[in-house]
C-alpha cells in the first residue's frame, strides 16, 4: 500500500467506497465514529472475495486477517487451498440482514424499483421480503428490524392509494404523546421518494413527511431521504446510488460506517458532485458548477457538496439546453409506435388512417368536418404537457413541464420530418390485406394534420412558424390545447380549427381528473376558454365524459360555455385504454352512446337552444353539439369544411372568419341518420369477436 493511502480522514469517507468493485483500499471509520487512528484499519478487496462478503467486513483491529484461514461452513472463503495471504478483514460472521421493502406506487415505478432493490439485497446475501403498504399493518413497525421504503408522491401531495393508510397512521401516530419517540426504535430504515419537481411544493412531500415521522418515533436512519425526480430523466440512476450505498452500510458492522460530510439527498445534490477533492486539477469553480462525467450516479465518487451549499439544478449541459426525450422516454414511446422526431416532437399513424385505406371507414372527423382520414397526419411539436390527465391513453409516459425548458428544434426542420415520417408509415401498409387502389397514393399527400397526438403543441415557442409552414404545404391544422396558457391562444395565427379541452367543469374535478401542474390552473383554464371569444377561426369545446366523474356536472357545463362561446361542441366518451397503475378508471366509467346522447341533449336543452345537436359518430361514441345561428342554414346544417378555401384566404393574408369556409354536411353524416355517422361509401367491417368462455359454454351446450 502507498503511504498516500494510509493516512485518511473521515471527511473522505463515500458511499460509493463499497459499490466500486475495483477499489482497493476501503477506508473506514472506527466503531465509535470518530476520526481513524494513525494505523487506520483497512477492508482490503481481492479479485476473489464477491461483494456479498462485505457484511463479514469489521474494523478496528490492527492486523489484517484472512477468513480462508477459518476452515468453517460459515465462511464462504473456507476450503480455499492459500491461506498464507489475507484477502479480507475479519472479526466475525455476521448473521444474514434481513428486513422489509415497502412500497407506495402510483405508475408502478416504485413497484419496479422495488423488486430491483430486492435483486440488489439477495445478491449481497440479504434475506428481504417486497411489501405492499396497503396489505401492511402499519401496527407492526414496531416489531421490524430494517425497513425501506420507496414511494411516490400523486396529485396535491396525497399518497398513492395503497400507501394512503399507512401514511395516515405515521401521521397520526408520530404526533401522539401515547406513542412516544421510543416506539419505533429498534427499526433501522431509509426512504427513497418518487416525484416531479414540477409540482414544486408538493414535490416528493410523501416520502419526505414519511422520513420524518418515521425519525421522529425513534427509528434510526440508515440514509438521509433522497428526493427522485422524475422531471430531470435521472431517477433510475440515483435510485440506484442510494440501493448501493444501502447495501453498503447494512453489510457493514452497526456503526462502522458513518459519513462524516452531509450525502446528497435530492438529483440535484448528486449532479453537483465533482472529482474527489485530493484531486487538485479540479479548481474550485469546477467543482462548483459541475463536470462532463457527474451525471454517472452509478460512481458518484467526490467531494459532497459542502455545507450550506445551494444546490443548483443543472437545465443546461456544456451551455445548451437539456433535450426534451431521455433516451428511456424514447425507448418507451418507440415501443408503443411514435416516430420521436428530433428531440421533442412525435408523429404516429392513426389506425383511422389504415382503416379508410382499406375502405373501412373513417374517423369522427370525417363525419363531423369532412377530413380524409386516410390523408390525415397525427403529430405533435411537444411531446410535454402541462397535465397529467386520469384518462391519458399515452400512459403518461411523455414529459411534463409549465414552460419551455428543453433543447429546441427548428419548425421547418421538425415539419419536413414529420411528413416524411408519415410517408414512410404509409409506404408500410402497402402489404396490408384490402388496400383499396390509389388510397396509398393518396395517403403520401398529406392533406391534414392533427395536433393532438400527446403532449401540449401551444407549448412550442415557435407554433405560429410550424402552423405556418403547415399551411404553406396547404395541409389543414386541428389544433388542441388543454387550457392551462391563455396568452398562447390569444396570439396564436389562424388554424383551421382549434380545440380547447374541457374535462372537468368545476375546479375541485377538473384538479381530480387533469391533475395539473399549475396551481392557478382553474384561472388558467378560465382565462384559455375566453380567450377563445376572440378567435375569428372555428373553436371546439372537446367534452370527454368520464362516468362517474363528471358525466353529471350538465348544469356546471353549460355555465362554461358562455366564457368560451364555442362554434361547437364535441362531446365524447373516454377512451378506456387498459388498466395502469397511474388511473384507476375501469371499463365501468366508459358511457354508453345512449348517455352521451343524453347528456348531449341536456346540454342543448340548458342552453336554451342556442346549440343543437348537428352530427354523431356512434363508432367513437361522439355527439358534435354546433351554434345554430351560424351553422344551420335554411333548415340544413354546415359542419364541413372547405379546405381549399380556408388554404387560400390564410395565402392572402386578410382577416377572415369561420363562415367563409364552411360547406354543407351530408345527410349521413347529421345526428338521427340511420347510418350513424358511417359513410355509405366505405365497406362496414364487424370484428369477429371469439370468447372462449361462451364456445366453451356452446360445446357443452351441444347435442
Amino acid at each position: 500500500m502507498g503511504s498516500d493511502n494510509s493516512k485518511l480522514s473521515s471527511e473522505n469517507v463515500r458511499e460509493d467506497a463499497i459499490t466500486n468493485p475495483n477499489t482497493e483500499n476501503v477506508p473506514v471509520d472506527n466503531e465509535s465514529g470518530s476520526a481513524p487512528t494513525d494505523k487506520p484499519s483497512e477492508v482490503v478487496i481481492c479479485d476473489k472475495t464477491d461483494l456479498s462478503l462485505i457484511s463479514q467486513f469489521t474494523t478496528g483491529s490492527e492486523e489484517t486477517t484472512c477468513c480462508r484461514g477459518e476452515e468453517t461452513q460459515e465462511c464462504p472463503c473456507a476450503s480455499t487451498a492459500d491461506t498464507s495471504a489475507g484477502c479480507c478483514s475479519v472479526e466475525e460472521h455476521q448473521a444474514p440482514v434481513s428486513g422489509k421493502i415497502f412500497y407506495g406506487s402510483v405508475k408502478g415505478t416504485s413497484k419496479e424499483f422495488s423488486y430491483s432493490l430486492l435483486a440488489k439485497c439477495k445478491n449481497a446475501g440479504m434475506s428481504f421480503e417486497i411489501v405492499d403498504m396497503k396489505d401492511y399493518d402499519p401496527e407492526e413497525l414496531s416489531s421490524e428490524e430494517v425497513a425501506l421504503f420507496v414511494v411516490s408522491t400523486y396529485t396535491d401531495g396525497t399518497p398513492p392509494d395503497n400507501a394512503a393508510w399507512f401514511c395516515q397512521w405515521l401521521a397520526e401516530s408520530s404526533t401522539d404523546e401515547r406513542v412516544g419517540s421510543l416506539h419505533l426504535q429498534k427499526l433501522r430504515f431509509a426512504v427513497f421518494g418518487c416525484g416531479n419537481s414540477q409540482y414544486e411544493d408538493n414535490f416528493n412531500v410523501v416520502g419526505k413527511r414519511m422520513d420524518t415521522q418515521l425519525a421522529a418515533m425513534g427509528a434510526t436512519r440508515l440514509r438521509a431521504f433522497m428526493a427522485g425526480d422524475e422531471d430531470n430523466g435521472h431517477m433510475p440512476q440515483a435510485f440506484s446510488s442510494w440501493a448501493n450505498y444501502l447495501i453498503h452500510v447494512l453489510g457493514s458492522p452497526i456503526g462502522a460506517v458513518q459519513p462524516a460530510a452531509p450525502l446528497p439527498n435530492t438529483e440535484e445534490d448528486l449532479e453537483e458532485e465533482t472529482a474527489s477533492e485530493g484531486e487538485s486539477e479540479i479548481d474550485e469553480s469546477e467543482a462548483a458548477n459541475g463536470s462532463d462525467d457527474d451525471i454517472d450516479m452509478e460512481d458518484i465518487g467526490g467531494a459532497a457538496p459542502r455545507r450550506g451549499q445551494k444546490p443548483h439544478v443543472l437545465k443546461e449541459v456544456n451551455g445548451e439546453k437539456k433535450e426534451m426525450v431521455t433516451p428511456k422516454l424514447r425507448a418507451n414511446l418507440t415501443k408503443q409506435g411514435y416516430k420521436i422526431l428530433g428531440s421533442h416532437s412525435g408523429v404516429k399513424l392513426c389506425r383511422w388512417t389504415k382503416a379508410m385505406m382499406r375502405g373501412r371507414g373513417g374517423c369522427y372527423k370525417h363525419t363531423f368536418y369532412g377530413i380524409e382520414s386516410h390523408r390525415c397526419m397525427e403529430a405533435t411539436p411537444s411531446l410535454a404537457c402541462a397535465n397529467k390527465c386520469v384518462f391519458c391513453w399515452r400512459h403518461h409516459t411523455n414529459p411534463v413541464g409549465r414552460e419551455w425548458r428543453w433543447k429546441m428544434d427548428p419548425p421547418l426542420e421538425i415539419v419536413e420530418q414529420a411528413v416524411a415520417g408519415h410517408q414512410q408509415m404509409v409506404k408500410q401498409c402497402r402489404g396490408i390485406p384490402g388496400i383499396v387502389p390509389g388510397r396509398i397514393e393518396e395517403g403520401m399527400d398529406v392533406a391534414h394534420c392533427a395536433l393532438s397526438l400527446v403532449g401540449e403543441p401551444i407549448m412550442y415557442p415557435e407554433i405560429n412558424t410550424f402552423l405556418a409552414e403547415l399551411h404553406r404545404r396547404r395541409i389543414s391544422s386541428f389544433l388542441v390545447t388543454n387550457a392551462q396558457f391563455p396568452d398562447r391562444i390569444l396570439n396564436l395565427c389562424p388554424v383551421t380549427q382549434l380545440y380547447v379541452s374541457v374535462d372537468a367543469a368545476t375546479e375541485d374535478t377538473l384538479k381530480a381528473i387533469d391533475r395539473p401542474l399549475f396551481k392557478d390552473f382553474w384561472q388558467r383554464f378560465n382565462d384559455s376558454l375566453s380567450a377563445l371569444k376572440e378567435k375569428q377561426q372555428r373553436t371546439v369545446y372537446r367534452l370527454t365524459l368520464v362516468k362517474g366523474w363528471n358525466a353529471e356536472e350538465v348544469e356546471n357545463y353549460a355555465n362554461l360555455v358562455s366564457l368560451g362561446q364555442p362554434d361547437f361542441i364535441e362531446i365524447k366518451g373516454v377512451t378506456f385504454c387498459g388498466e395502469i397503475s397511474a388511473s384507476n378508471l375501469t371499463m365501468q366509467n366508459v358511457p354508453y352512446h345512449e348517455e352521451v346522447c343524453a347528456f348531449s341533449s341536456a346540454i342543448c336543452d340548458r342552453l336554451g337552444g342556442e346549440y343543437g345537436l348537428a352530427c354523431a359518430h356512434v363508432h367513437s361514441c361522439c355527439v358534435l353539439l354546433a351554434r345554430k345561428n351560424t351553422y344551420l342554414k335554411d333548415g340544413r346544417w354546415h359542419t364541413w369544411i372547405n379546405y381549399n378555401k380556408f388554404q387560400d384566404l390564410v395565402a392572402q393574408g386578410v382577416p377572415f372568419t369561420s363562415e367563409d369556409y364552411m360547406e354543407p354536411t351530408p345527410d349521413w353524416a347529421v345526428y338521427g341518420a340511420e347510418e350513424g355517422g358511417f359513410d355509405p361509401c366505405e365497406t362496414r367491417f364487424k370484428k369477429v369477436r371469439k370468447h372462449k368462455a361462451k364456445e366453451d359454454q356452446n360445446t357443452e351446450n351441444a347435442p
